[in-house]
Formats: C-alpha cells, sequence, structure tokens
C-alpha cells in the first residue's frame, strides 16, 4: 500500500475511530427500552461493566501477545472493528435476554480493544512530533462516537433498540474499512516480530511510564462512571429525566463537549506541554466532584452548565496522559505500552461504576458521584510521586 501523508493518515484515523466507538454506549443509549422488555429495572451498571469487562479482557489479551507491536496496526483495526460490528448485531438477530445481551456486549468490548488502542498506536508510527496534538483530536473522536447514541436516541424518531445498533454497526464496519484500505502503517512504527514474555516486566520499570500511567488511571476512575450516569445526574440537577428526549440530547451534549476539550487540549499541550494540560485538566475534573457536594438538587439549567464544564474537564486528560505514555516507552514497546494502560485503567472503570450504583440509592446521587473526587486526587500524587523518581534517576533532582 502506497505512503500517505501524516496529516491524511490522521484525519483518515479521527473519523474511523469515531464510527468505530460509536459502538460503546450503543447499549446504553437504549436502556429504558431494553430494561422494559426484559423487566429489568436497572441496566446502566450491568451494560456498562459487560463492554468495559469486554475491552478489559481484550486489552490485557492484546497486550500479553503484543498484537499492536507485533502484526499490522491498520490490519488489527480492521479486523477489530469488523468484528465488534458484528457482535453489536447480532444483539438484533437472536432472541433479547439478558444473559445474550450481557455476552455480545462483551464480546463488542473485547474487539474495541483493537480499536480504540491501536488508533493512537497508528497516529503514534505517524507522528514524531506533535503526538498530543494528534491524540487530542483521535481521543476527541472516541469522546463523540461514544456520545452518538444518545444523539440518536434523543432525536425520538420513535426507533426501536434495533435501529440503534444497525446504526453503529454500520458505521463502525465502514470505520474499519476505511483504515483498512487506505491506511498504510505509519513511518515510525518499529515492527516486534517476536512473543516476549519480559515484555511487561521490563515496562513496569519505566517511572515515567508509571506517572503517566498513574495519571490516567485516576482520570479513568472518575471519567466512565461519569459518563454512565450522567442520565441520572441530569435528571438530579433538572427535570429532565432520564430515558426522555430531552435527557438524552443534554447527555449527548455532555459527553460530546469532550470532544471539543480534547482536540483544544492537543493544541494548548503543543505550546505548553502535555503534562501540563493533563494534570490541569485533573485537577479541574477533581474540583467538579467536590462541588457536586454543595450543589442542590433541581437548579435546572445551572446544572447543565455545571455538568457541561465537567464534561469538558474530564475528558482533556486523556489523551495527554496517552501521549505521555507513548513518548516514554520505546518505540518498539508502545503499541503494548498504550495497548496494556488502558487495559489497567479500564479495570478501574468495572469497580468504580459498580461502586457508584451501590452507593446512590444509599447515599443519594451528589454524594455518591462526588466520591469520584478520589480518583483525581489520588491520580494527581502518584504522578508527582513517579515523575520525582524519574528526575532523580537522571540525576536531575539532587
Amino acid at each position: 500500500m502506497r505512503q500517505i501523508q501524516a496529516g491524511s493518515a490522521l484525519t483518515i484515523i479521527v473519523i474511523s475511530q469515531f464510527l468505530g466507538t460509536s459502538l460503546w454506549f450503543a447499549g446504553n443509549a437504549v436502556i429504558p427500552e431494553l430494561s422494559q422488555k426484559l423487566d429489568l429495572p436497572e441496566l446502566t451498571g450491568a451494560l456498562t461493566s459487560a463492554v468495559q469487562f469486554g475491552f478489559i479482557s481484550g486489552t490485557l489479551i492484546f497486550a500479553i501477545l503484543s498484537i499492536p507491536d507485533r502484526f499490522s496496526p491498520s490490519k488489527v483495526f480492521l479486523i477489530s472493528s469488523l468484528l465488534a460490528a458484528g457482535f453489536n448485531f447480532l444483539i438484533t438477530v437472536f432472541p433479547l435476554n439478558f444473559e445474550s445481551l450481557l455476552a455480545f456486549r462483551y464480546l463488542v468490548g473485547f474487539f474495541l480493544a483493537g480499536i480504540y488502542p491501536v488508533g493512537m498506536k497508528i497516529a503514534a508510527d505517524y507522528f514524531e512530533k506533535g503526538l498530543g496534538k494528534a491524540l487530542g483530536l483521535l481521543v476527541g473522536a472516541l469522546v463523540l462516537g461514544t456520545a452518538l447514541p444518545f444523539l440518536v436516541r434523543g432525536l425520538d424518531f420513535q426507533y426501536s433498540y434495533e435501529i440503534i445498533f444497525w446504526i453503529t454497526s454500520s458505521l463502525a464496519a465502514l470505520g474499519g474499512l476505511t483504515v483498512g484500505l487506505f491506511v498504510p502503517d505509519g513511518p515510525y512504527r518499529t515492527r516486534n516480530p517476536k512473543f516476549d514474555w519480559k515484555v511487561l516486566p521490563r515496562l513496569s520499570q519505566i517511572n515515567a511510564l508509571k506517572g503517566a500511567a498513574s495519571g490516567y488511571f485516576g482520570h479513568m476512575w472518575e471519567l466512565y462512571t461519569f459518563w454512565a450516569f450522567a442520565p441520572l445526574a441530569l435528571a438530579y440537577f433538572t427535570t429532565w429525566q432520564a430515558g426522555s428526549p430531552s435527557n438524552s440530547i443534554g447527555v449527548f451534549f455532555i459527553i460530546a463537549i469532550g470532544a471539543f476539550s480534547c482536540a483544544l487540549g492537543g493544541f494548548i499541550a503543543a505550546k505548553k506541554s502535555s503534562r501540563n494540560v493533563a494534570l490541569s485538566s485533573l485537577l479541574g475534573s477533581g474540583i467538579c466532584c467536590l462541588l457536586v457536594f454543595l450543589l442542590p438538587e433541581n437548579i435546572g439549567v445551572l446544572g447543565f452548565l455545571f455538568l457541561l464544564i465537567w464534561g469538558i474537564l474530564v475528558t482533556a486528560d486523556s489523551p495527554q496522559f496517552s501521549t505521555l505514555v507513548a513518548q516514554s516507552t520505546p518505540p518498539t514497546y508502545r503499541g503494548t505500552a498504550l495497548t496494556l494502560v488502558n487495559c489497567l485503567g479500564f479495570a478501574l472503570t468495572i469497580f468504580s461504576i459498580q461502586l457508584t450504583e451501590w452507593l446512590v440509592p444509599r447515599l443519594g446521587v451528589s454524594f455518591s458521584l462526588g466520591l469520584l473526587g478520589f480518583g483525581p486526587l489520588i491520580g494527581i500524587i502518584l504522578f508527582r510521586f513517579f515523575q520525582k523518581k524519574e528526575a532523580l534517576s537522571q540525576g536531575l533532582l539532587k
């Protein structure tokens, strides 16, 4: 396949990432209808965690086998997109029941492991410099793709849940084919043809990598739980009840605005550094967690505006922490490092989501969401700790 310019490759990857990750919250967008058909009152935690657990399993296997570094990332992206789209589509083929729904959503999450981190790996192979800006656009596409099902639902065209799954499956397949056909492996790719059991122990010795990963983990403790419970939070602060068209449209904007902040953060990082953007955003979203304790219920538009601000801050650090992960890792193992950090970060989301779902009926919405602030706090502390150890090891501090 003929080589293409880095800018053209990034444009294709961004669009394809957006199309592929529309699968992520497709199930969440139709929870009210699925709950009614299955006669189950609450599916948010189970459906979200099924995808997250699938993604964790996929990224763990991809990382252990070093798949993004041993094989063509573009081909991995293509195959994963088609399989994820296929399993998402099968939800509408088989009789709907709780077990099959969770199984297919798990498999969708499993093959999303070949879309999100592998998309970042492809971008890293095209950008020796300016990676923070590139990943800002790329993660922004993931955020927008995540929000898309809520927009489709909020338009209230009387679509059934099958339509949502058909649309997102078609988009994901199109994204995979576009990368597979038009984006060759990047010029900065360093192929690692051998399977090496010592890769993970080697990565665990890099302090800069551990610092970037720690910040990312703190961010992940907060992010997906905030997204999963955004409909409930919006209903708490306004009169837009969860499952209503107005609530779905509101959630779309709360999530989608993070795409803008990811992209903007990438441009700022090019001038101010990825470290500064990542830590500032993580601190800002942590402050939002604290504010949840203070804001009253049913404050209307002010509540919606607050959630928009939170949606801006909770995402902008993600691509910059991923940039720091990539920059701290030898090129031969970059894909493995990105995939492994994604795996561990998403594993944390399982505990965060399930804990929050358990806490909400016991402590209330505001207190439960406010406790998410422990993630940013611990992430910042550990980031600074490992960065200091890295500086000491290089003789930069005495």
